[in-house]
């Protein structure tokens, strides 16, 4: 299954995003840190490098990371050009607080009330932009939702007479080029579930936890890995949770667990997960030497551990 998802409200969005680039001064592009290379959109470096705007990146979620492939991600950013990153959560009020002054870096020329800074908030959906915009502005200016694309359209707010936000609808892109990148969005729920099969996943997600965090699946779910491939692993949580499909003659009902193990992930109740490392994607890329993998090929890979 290759997943792609750009609902047609989004090139709507594109459009005003660029439009919109021309009148801003850093864009604060809010990613989430389990999966900050894969979930960042190339439209976004597409936009901002035409306009030749620097970024301050957000690892959001960070609290629900590997904090060790976080640290990797932070130095690999912060070696690029005109890129501030950090790690945050946007339900802590003293993360949020932070980021005017970290934009500012980025902008030092923008620092009064005539030449007042100017922020873009940009990401993919459901990785905590309206959270943040609330945080920011300390009031409910955006809908938050568990569901990916609430946001449609751009909103701006003057925060303070020094400094202005404008938030942005999340953004997919139109091909998803990597298949890899396709299933670790929709295991993060950046994509419409009417996009992708939860069984399939699933699936996916169980091939790096049993390669990269079999301790925190095992102490989770409580049943033996040995001998146990991805999908054996969704099948061992369908046994233990009790999943079976009534009047099936004891069949397992594999769509209910695989969505206990997804709800497991994305809520980190099976703990600190990050499903790339720059050395995983930067292998990932060699062996596919840049192009899709199958589906099949990705769930049997083994990630390489996240670096010290």
């Amino acid at each position: 299954m290759a997943i792609q998802w750009f609902p047609g409200h989004m090139t709507t969005a594109r459009k005003k995003a660029a439009e919109t680039m021309a009148q801003i001064d850093v864009v604060v592009e809010v990613l989430d840190a389990r999966l900050p290379e894969a979930g960042s959109n190339p439209m976004i470096h597409e936009l901002r490098t035409h306009r030749q705007r620097s970024c301050l990146k957000l690892l959001n979620k960070a609290d629900l990371a590997d904090p060790e492939a976080t640290r990797a991600w932070i130095d690999y950013f912060n070696k690029q050009p005109g890129v501030l990153a950090v790690a945050i959560s946007a339900k802590k009020p003293g993360d949020v607080a932070k980021l005017p002054a970290l934009a500012q870096k980025l902008a030092p020329h923008r620092d009064d009330t005539f030449k007042p800074l100017r922020l873009m908030i940009m990401g993919i959906p459901n990785v905590g932009k309206s959270t943040l915009l609330n945080a920011l502005v300390k009031r409910r200016v955006a809908a938050v939702g568990d569901e990916p694309a609430v946001t449609k359209s751009q909103q701006r707010i003057n925060l303070t007479p020094r400094l202005t936000l404008v938030d942005t609808p999340g953004m997919t892109w139109p091909k998803i080029e990597h298949d890899s990148d396709g299933f670790m969005l929709a295991a993060s729920h950046a994509i419409g579930r009417n996009a992708v099969i939860d069984e399939e996943v699933a699936v996916f997600l169980a091939g790096i936890l049993l390669e990269r965090y079999p301790a925190l699946l095992k102490a989770r779910y409580g049943f033996s890995l040995d001998g146990l491939d991805a999908p054996g692993v969704l099948e061992a949580v369908a046994k233990k949770r009790g999943c079976v499909l009534k009047g099936r003659g004891g069949e397992l009902d594999l769509e209910k667990a695989a969505m206990i193990l997804l709800t497991d992930y994305r809520t980190g109740t099976l703990g600190r997960i990050s499903l790339e490392t720059p050395a995983s994607r930067q292998a990932m890329l060699a062996a596919g030497a840049g192009k899709p993998k199958k589906a099949a090929d990705k769930a049997a890979d083994k990630e390489p551990d996240p670096p010290a």
